[in-house]
């Protein structure tokens, strides 16, 4: 591919991946409100999806070899543990699928993660986490970062007379911020592992383990539900996220965390206008709320144009 192309094709497969994301929230927040326990809706999505990633890894020789070259590299020293543990914020973000967007909507409960997407994602780039290195803050990037904020706002301001729970943003916003740590430190995985799908394999290790201590806590409380749902798509949730993953895994050395979490951004805030409009959780689909994803469109292309990159 011509290294022209290489940023705006990885662009394009980023807000692919993030349409997949708004899909996902949306069949884990059915899920939550079928059985009526998140906790547990959030372990079947991220057990289902590391059941398949086993498979995949012990059917490829290269995942193969990544998952040696990664514990070799774990045990030597060159490789630190925090960084195994990107898993933990994918864990966080799916578990508020099921405990936040089926209560304030799957609109509002996107442009709360978009917030902390792109705040987090300027952040990651300014610190240098992430295998691209340290990305400074060119002002395309710092004004596209605030027009996100400000599509955000106006977004919000057309759901919170809805949703009647305004401090329930809050949670999706802390989400987004992991999200775009996470896709800092999966990129670092994937760069000493070699391999893409022994990077997605450890984030779903770690965050089906840190789920399912928290579905048995919520069982123990709450009891088995009484029933579940018997259409095939209430399940899909752990493999979209396990696609969502890989991708940005690979991608993230291309376009740096800012950029990836922005075109995530986009893709995000398309879809689950479409999906709240069409398949509502809660309160449907607003004016502002149309109005805000605009803004975040023109956020991309701002925050997308060239600015200067700093390797450390």
């Amino acid at each position: 591919m011509h290294v022209r192309l290489r940023v705006p094709v990885a662009l394009l497969g980023s807000g692919t991946a993030g349409m997949l994301v708004a899909v996902q929230s949306r069949i884990n927040g059915g899920l939550s409100q079928q059985i009526g326990n998140g906790y547990l809706a959030a372990a079947v999505s991220f057990g289902s999806g590391m059941l398949l990633l086993a498979l995949i890894t012990l059917a490829t020789p290269r995942a193969r070899r990544g998952m040696r070259l990664l514990s070799a590299e774990v045990r030597s020293g060159g490789y630190p543990v925090w960084g195994l543990l990107g898993g933990t914020c994918g864990a966080f973000f799916v578990l508020t699928q099921g405990l936040v967007a089926s209560v304030i909507g799957l609109a509002l409960f996107t442009v709360g993660i978009v917030a902390g997407q792109v705040l987090g994602g300027l952040l990651m780039d300014r610190i240098g986490i992430g295998p691209g290195g340290r990305v400074d803050p060119s002002l395309p990037r710092v004004v596209g970062t605030g027009l996100a904020v400000v599509a955000v706002a106006v977004s919000v301001a057309g759901g919170l007379g809805g949703s009647g729970s305004p401090w329930l943003v809050v949670v999706p916003l802390i989400a987004g911020v992991g999200m775009a740590w996470q896709s800092a430190v999966n990129g670092l995985v994937r760069a000493a592992a070699q391999s893409a799908i022994a990077a997605t394999f450890v984030n779903f290790v770690v965050g089906t383990a840190v789920l399912v201590v928290a579905a048995a806590v919520s069982l123990a409380v709450q009891g088995w539900p009484a029933s579940w749902p018997s259409e095939p798509w209430f399940y899909a949730g752990g493999a979209i996220g396990m696609i969502f993953i890989a991708v940005a895994a690979m991608l993230v050395r291309l376009t740096g965390v800012l950029l990836l979490s922005m075109s995530n951004v986009a893709g995000q805030l398309i879809a689950s206008v479409l999906l709240e409009a069409s398949l509502p959780l809660a309160g449907g689909v607003t004016t502002l709320m149309a109005m805000g994803t605009v803004v975040a469109l023109v956020a991309v292309l701002i925050a997308s144009l060239p600015g200067r990159r700093s390797r450390s």
